[in-house]
């Protein structure tokens, strides 16, 4: 009885540590790979800059609100030729009464001041400004979006990958069992004296050798999750991840959307937006050489140590006894900047040219990566096909070589080639099929729209 409740009890353990590593474990399917990319850390790291360029836009737009300082000063200096000196910038310029001679005793002085500025009209150059940064805002949103789509299509690219490896691993592990049969049945016929020992001997070095092949693939394998889970930025550990979708290895995608165009593409938005920001930027400097108009007020008290007759009087330095007003328009134009502006025209819209000479290129690049695709989809659709024949005839071929086998017509180098040859149509077929999805998904790349590969797994 004792020993019995042992057995139970550890069969229960058992159990429920398989339970509760299933229960780590994490099924992933290819739809969810499209919103897990948008929580790795560099994708986050785009998105962040795009939605930092944003307040370029409102800071552009803020130029319109008039700018007020205020401020307080107090210091000391020579009472020569003015009432006291004033750090510059607050403080508007104003000149007293001249010293009749070089007094060099210094006296105090005192400030305290509000200035406004305003520029309600700027003759275009606000609105230009305001142009350019919602076309540098817009350019890193589709920036964001471009390197997304890549990294979506990489987790997906790395997600068939690891379907392939899967299936390899389920095809040298039939492979194993089928050498293993094959090592058993040797060992009876030898000791019946029905076939040599050197037969067991051989199946003996190429079981070592198929699970040394099965060794690699696992590590492959658990390579290619890895790649898997650093695209996704999740937290489990290789061994922790179960892919649902391992059936699209064994089906060919049917009646595939392939006729849409490439307008919407990452890529394509991208140098689109590059050269908007390349065309404001060449209005920000056509506008350059516009007149400003500056509106300004400035309202300020001052205290001075020295006194309207000359004499010195430092108590008075300290104390706010004159107050001050003032309010102008000020209109200015840049005369001697023409030639610059002229030149920096010249450089801007020889960057708008580069610009639109990239889109055209890119243009092409997709143009030609699509019909590429689209060949190579509906090559690998029919080799796919062939591929279906070929495992078929491989696996009739075994058997009939299996049964010759043990009827002692054929040896042990027919057997071991005919195995060999299934192995390579069972790796052939699924990599054939892998092709047929790889192509599906370089379609929809070129494409710029991968739902035209997510909407045919079932």
């Amino acid at each position: 009885m004792n020993v019995y409740h042992k057995q139970v009890s550890m069969c229960g353990c058992i159990i429920m540590l398989s339970l509760s590593v299933i229960a780590q474990q994490r099924t992933i399917h290819i739809r969810e790979l499209l919103s897990l990319v948008q929580s790795q850390p560099q994708v986050k790291a785009y998105e962040q800059q795009s939605q930092a360029a944003q307040y370029n836009v409102n800071l552009a737009k803020n130029s319109l609100m008039p700018e007020l300082t205020a401020g307080y000063q107090a210091g000391y200096a020579t009472y020569n030729n003015i009432t006291g000196i004033s750090y510059p910038g607050l403080i508007s310029p104003m000149s007293g009464p001249p010293s009749t001679g070089n007094v060099y005793d210094p006296v105090p002085g005192t400030a305290v001041a509000a200035l406004l500025k305003w520029n309600p009209l700027t003759f275009g150059q606000r609105q230009a400004a305001v142009e350019k940064a919602a076309a540098q805002y817009k350019l890193a949103g589709t920036y964001y979006n471009d390197v997304l789509f890549r990294q979506q299509f990489l987790a997906i690219t790395s997600y068939l990958n690891a379907v392939y490896l899967h299936q390899l691993l389920q095809s040298y592990e039939a492979n194993i069992e089928r050498t293993k049969v094959g090592l058993q049945q040797s060992l009876v016929y030898a000791q019946q004296g029905l076939r040599p020992g050197i037969d067991t001997t051989q199946f003996q070095s190429v079981l070592a050798q198929a699970q040394t092949d099965l060794m690699t693939i696992q590590r492959q394998y658990y390579a290619e999750i890895s790649e898997l889970t650093r695209i996704t930025n999740l937290p489990e550990k290789p061994d922790g991840i179960v892919l649902s979708d391992t059936l699209l290895i064994h089906q060919l995608p049917v009646d595939a959307d392939t006729s849409s165009g490439f307008a919407s593409h990452p890529s394509l938005q991208y140098y689109q937006t590059k050269r908007e920001v390349s065309e404001a930027a060449l209005k920000e400097i056509q506008r350059a050489w516009r007149p400003k108009l500056d509106l300004w007020a400035n309202a300020f008290a001052r205290g001075s140590g020295v006194q309207a007759d000359g004499s010195i009087n430092k108590a008075d330095g300290w104390s706010l006894s004159r107050r001050n007003y003032g309010a102008g328009v000020q209109i200015s134009f840049p005369i001697l900047q023409f030639s610059q502006v002229n030149f920096q025209k010249k450089q801007y819209k020889l960057l708008l040219k580069s610009d639109e000479a990239q889109l055209d290129q890119v243009k092409l690049n997709l143009q030609k990566q699509k019909e590429t695709a689209q060949f190579n989809y509906e090559q690998n659709l029919s080799i796919a096909q062939q591929s279906l024949i070929q495992a078929q005839a491989a696996r009739f071929a075994f058997d009939g070589l299996k049964l010759s086998y043990e009827s002692g017509l054929i040896d042990f180098t027919r057997l071991i080639q005919g195995q060999y040859d299934l192995l390579k149509a069972e790796a052939g077929e699924a990599n054939t099929f892998l092709q047929v999805w790889h192509s599906l998904l370089e379609l929809a790349a070129a494409n710029g729209n991968l739902n035209v590969f997510t909407d045919k797994l079932k």
